[in-house]
């Protein structure tokens, strides 16, 4: 029988799970995955959790929980300090797999491989093997599970880059005919880390509802890497933290190219490396006066009729900026 490896539908899920769940089938692992965010996932992660943590920390507890209840006999939870040389990740990755043995008991065993390639990639390699092993002995199906993740990631990149959120390049990649309306009449650039804009239950399904209203939305996954450091370039100082880099990036580039209508972004409250971010870009967007900009910030308190009021409110404005509605 298959041993059962769970993956928890949070934070990084949304950047990798192609790959990673490639990588555990070559290995003849069975991939689960937690549930949909819910009120009770989210009320398990706050409930097990210091009132410090952020939200998506707090959801990602409370989506291990779930898979704890689900009787998998892994939970993958890698320690991620780096994914890209001369940057890191926020801390909360570093230390997530022991944040998470300490605030849920009885966990089954946690795979925590780490992945630092901020200098380079050669302590990867060992780790992927460390991790492999607990599946099969042979290296080669270790190596080759590890390329084939490489080029499902490649490709998952591929689909977003054609203008798909990751919710929509994953259901594409498993088999789903994802058909994308994103061809509103007004462009919106959504800048944000994707755990806080694609788990829908945070927040309130924020593309789609961009979306419905007429907008055309650009994430942060459907901008060319190019066009992100063409961005940074501009900057006076660029950002050690990676998904920072690519917000204020592309936030620069849209100000600079003026090929948006509108600017908003997303966070969690809390997120100190994020509340440095967006005050930069709302700085930036002012002093310009040419693109309206809306930060928006989200915790497990928020409300959906909060949200839409403000969405709703804001592309209005974007409408009587173009001659289209008189307010």
């Amino acid at each position: 029988m298959s041993k059962k490896v769970g993956i928890p539908k949070a934070l990084l899920y949304y950047n990798f799970y192609p790959a990673w769940k490639v990588f555990f089938n070559e290995l003849g692992a069975e991939v689960i995955t937690s549930g949909n965010t819910c009120k009770k996932i989210i009320d398990d992660g706050v409930k097990s959790c210091v009132d410090e943590a952020c939200l998506p920390v707090k959801v990602f507890v409370g989506h291990v929980i779930d898979l704890k209840e689900k009787g998998v006999d892994y939970i993958f939870i890698p320690r991620i300090v780096s994914i890209e040389p001369k940057k890191y990740l926020c801390a909360k990755f570093l230390g997530l797999p022991d944040m998470v043995k300490c605030l849920v008991p009885d966990l089954p065993e946690i795979i925590d491989t780490k992945i630092d390639l901020y200098k380079n990639d050669k302590s990867l390699m060992r780790e992927i093997v460390r991790t492999g092993k607990k599946f099969v002995s042979d290296k080669a199906k270790i190596y080759m599970g590890y390329y084939k993740a490489l080029e499902m990631q490649n490709k998952f990149e591929g689909i977003m880059k054609m203008g798909f959120s990751p919710n929509e390049a994953i259901k594409s990649l498993e088999g789903e005919d994802v058909k994308v309306i994103n061809n509103g009449n007004l462009k919106i650039a959504l800048l944000a880390h994707s755990y806080d804009i694609m788990d829908d239950y945070i927040c309130m399904g924020i593309v789609d509802r961009l979306r419905e209203m007429g907008a055309f939305v650009y994430t942060i996954e459907m901008i060319e890497k190019n066009k992100i450091e063409m961005g940074v370039r501009k900057l006076p100082k660029d950002s050690f933290w990676t998904y920072g880099h690519d917000i204020l990036g592309a936030g620069q580039y849209f100000l600079d190219n003026k090929n948006v209508d509108g600017v908003i972004t997303v966070s969690a409250f809390g997120c100190g490396p994020d509340s440095l971010i967006e005050d930069l870009l709302e700085r930036y967007y002012k002093r310009d006066g040419k693109i309206p900009f809306m930060s928006l910030t989200i915790d497990e308190h928020t409300g959906e009729a909060g949200i839409l009021t403000r969405l709703e409110a804001f592309m209005d404005l974007l409408r009587w900026k173009k001659g289209e509605i008189v307010i």
